[in-house]
This record gives structure tokens, C-alpha cells and sequence, in this order.
């Protein structure tokens, strides 16, 4: 989970990390009366939006004063930033610029580890400075285990470069946000800029973080940091309903059981879909090991509330979980939905391989029968249901579609 910025800096300054003060508002009047609480004096207007680009796009302005500070906030809010609409801008206090320096700390995927990375000259994107000027980016491996103690602090400021009067102070900060990182369960903790001060302070001006969302459950008051209102509305009922799902943009509904497979069934429906037009995956759902009636209803629901979808392709590959508990829980998930007032209108083609195939196809089989003809295709290969699956969704064949 992504954070806004001033999520970010509430969440460095609980733990330490020098920031400046700051309020969230979400209308003109909000941000003059942030501006007069914070001082009165020159603030900056920041545009609240997770993507990069707001000072380009003009979402963030400098103001003189609170009456200006309403002004700019009325200017900002409502502004779209790369598809992005501002809600709300964070109102900050004003900082007197020396330097402008760079820190992140990261997981590093590729090499099983984190990586801190650390410049001397911040403010500008990091990705454009990586690229024009790779030896201004230093690039510290961090052992998970030790992590980033004053150590290995003082190597990674060494490594950038740093000069000598700031090089103490920095690394303080340094360990304060790996104390962040740490403590907050986070796969990116990033600075730009981190600065300094016309009197010496070093200062996070600028704070991006994402959360580890598989560490929620030590986290309870992550819940609140997530901004439930921008969620795709599908993919917060499926996470209400404890489902792995995310919505894509296309018209054949997924289910699945393994991450791996439902990844695989992504590529053969794009594949199969170039025969009909460009029929496309719908979204990714892994029901996960477990395929009971409720999980394949609450499944069904969700793919089925999405006014794109034209049929459904069940994958499954029945291992602890064998296809004849599957192809009951299919059959259960009918009746469920046909109970809640949700039939199943749109044709599903299944897949069933792997333990006890050959008893669920046979169940599966039984019940189509008792079904209007097309409301179930069952398919022995991935390839030969993918195909059906897409054609269907071609056609926008299906009861009710």
C-alpha cells in the first residue's frame, strides 16, 4: 500500500525523523486556516496524489500567506495529475533550502536483500539522475538481519559522498528511517529531497512510503492509511471477502487456484483473445488452496459484478483440494448466488485437472445438464478452455450477459 505524503510524514515524524509541521486539508478555507495555525508565513500548497510529476503538473505552489495559501488550494484541489484527482493538499510549513540531498531504502527483489540508495544531490527525479549520472547515486547492499545501525549509516553517507559538516547529521536521519522502515513493516521508504537548512537542519521535506500489506495483520492501525475511496469498488468488496483479486481491463473472468496458474491463465486468454478481436483477461482471482462453496460464490460475485465480463473460465488443478470438491463447491456457488438474488448469468468454461478429475468433471457434467444449454462448458485443456472462454466473451454470448 502506498502512502500520501503527509501519511508519510506522520509516520516519520512518530518516529523521530526531523520533518516540518504541516495539515491536511480538503477545501480553500481548510488550507487558509491550516496556514494561519502553522504560523502564518510562507508555506508550500502540495497536491495530495500517489504519483510522481505534481510540481510539473503545478500541484505544488509556494504561499506568502494564508489568504494566498486558500487561494493556491483552490487552484490545486480538483486538479487531475496523471489520471489522479487531488481530493486534498497537504499545507507546509516553509523551509529555507542550502542543499538538497536523496535517501531511499528498499526491498531489493532481484537480490534478496534491501538496497539503500543515497545522493548528494536530491530534488531532481531519481530515475533521470540513475541514468544521466550513475556514479552521483550510491547503491548500499543492507543485511536484513543487522539492518542499518550507525555503521553502516556512516558507510552509506561515505558512499555518497557527503561533505564532512553534514555527514554526522544525515546519517542520524539515515538511521531513523531505516527505524521506519523496520518497525513499519515497509518496502520503500524514500526521501526527495532530504535537505538542509540555511541554519543547519536537516530536514525530510519530502516523504514517499508503501507498506508490506502481507505484514497488515501486525499492523491493525494500518487500516486507516488506506484510501478505501479511490479503490476500484470490486477490488475492495473482494478484500472484504478475504479474495486475492485485482481488476483488469478486459472481458473474460478468472478464477483460479495458485498464483502461478492464475498467471499462466492470464497468458493463454490474451493469447486465445488475438483470435477474436483482442479479448482479454478480465482480472486475476486465486481462490488459494481452498475451493469451497463460499469461496467459489464470493469468486463468482465479484468477477460477475463487473459489467465488462462476458464469461467466466474456471482453472483449476486439483492437488490437496480435489476437482470433486471443487465441482461441488461450483455447483453450491449456483445455488448461493441463485438464493442471494445473483444468478450466474453469464456461461462459464471450466478446467478441472489434476486430483479426482475425472469424478468432478463427471459432477460437473450432471449439473450442466440441469442448466440451460451453454451455461457450462467443461474443457479438458487450459488452451482448449481458453479459447472457448474467449470466443464466448467475443460473442457476448451468455443468459442475461
Amino acid at each position: 500500500m502506498d502512502l500520501f505524503e503527509y501519511q508519510a510524514r506522520d509516520m516519520f515524524a512518530a518516529h523521530g525523523v526531523p520533518v516540518l509541521d504541516a495539515v491536511v486539508a480538503t477545501t480553500p478555507e481548510e488550507a487558509r486556516a491550516g496556514a494561519e495555525a502553522i504560523g502564518g508565513g510562507t508555506v508550500v500548497v502540495k497536491a495530495q496524489v500517489k504519483t510522481g510529476g505534481r510540481g510539473k503538473a503545478g500541484g505544488v505552489k509556494l504561499a506568502h500567506s494564508p489568504e494566498e495559501a486558500a487561494a493556491k488550494a483552490g487552484e490545486i484541489l480538483g486538479m487531475d495529475i496523471k489520471g489522479h484527482t487531488v481530493h486534498r493538499v497537504m499545507v507546509a510549513q516553509g523551509a529555507k533550502i542550502a542543499e538538497e540531498y536523496y535517501f531511499s531504502v528498499l526491498l531489493d527483489r532481484a537480490n534478496r536483500t534491501y538496497l539503500a540508495m543515497a545522493s548528494k544531490e536530491g530534488g531532481m527525479e531519481i530515475e533521470q539522475l540513475a541514468v544521466e549520472r550513475p556514479d552521483a547515486l550510491a547503491k548500499i547492499p543492507v543485511d536484513a538481519i543487522t539492518g542499518i545501525d550507525a555503521a553502516k549509516a556512516a558507510e552509506i553517507v561515505d558512499a555518497a559522498g557527503f561533505a564532512d559538516d553534514v555527514k554526522a547529521a544525515v546519517a542520524d536521519v539515515i538511521v531513523k528511517l531505516w527505524g521506519v522502515f523496520q518497525a513499519e513493516d515497509a518496502t520503500l521508504v524514500e526521501v526527495n529531497p532530504l535537505v538542509k537548512t540555511e541554519d543547519g537542519a536537516i530536514i525530510a521535506l519530502d516523504g514517499k512510503v508503501t507498506l508490506d500489506g502481507n505484514a497488515g495483520f501486525r499492523h491493525p492501525d494500518h487500516a486507516a492509511l488506506e484510501d478505501v475511496a479511490a479503490a476500484d469498488p470490486l477490488e475492495q468488496a473482494a478484500k472484504e471477502k478475504g479474495l486475492n483479486y485485482v481488476k483488469l481491463d478486459g472481458e473474460v473472468g478468472i478464477i483460479g487456484n495458485g498464483a502461478g496458474l492464475v498467471m499462466s491463465t492470464l497468458d493463454v486468454v490474451a493469447y486465445a483473445g488475438e483470435e477474436f478481436g483482442g479479448v482479454k483477461p478480465a482480472n486475476f482471482l486465486d481462490i488459494g488452496g481452498g475451493a469451497s462453496a463460499e469461496v467459489m460464490a464470493n469468486g463468482l460475485e465479484i468477477i460477475l459484478g463487473d459489467v465488462q465480463v462476458k464469461s467466466v473460465f474456471v482453472n483449476v488443478f486439483g492437488g490437496i483440494t480435489a476437482c470433486d470438491a471443487v465441482a461441488n463447491g461450483i455447483l453450491q456457488a449456483f445455488k448461493i448466488l441463485e438464493e442471494n438474488g445473483t444468478p450466474v448469468t453469464k456461461p462459464l468454461v471450466v478446467r478441472l485437472d489434476g486430483n479426482n478429475a475425472e469424478l468432478g468433471q463427471e459432477i460437473l457434467d450432471d449439473f450442466a445438464k440441469t442448466l440451460p444449454a451453454g451455461a457450462i462448458t467443461r474443457e479438458d485443456t487450459m488452451d482448449g478452455a481458453a479459447r472457448a472462454a474467449a470466443e464466448l466473451a467475443a460473442g457476448g454470448q451468455g443468459q442475461g450477459a
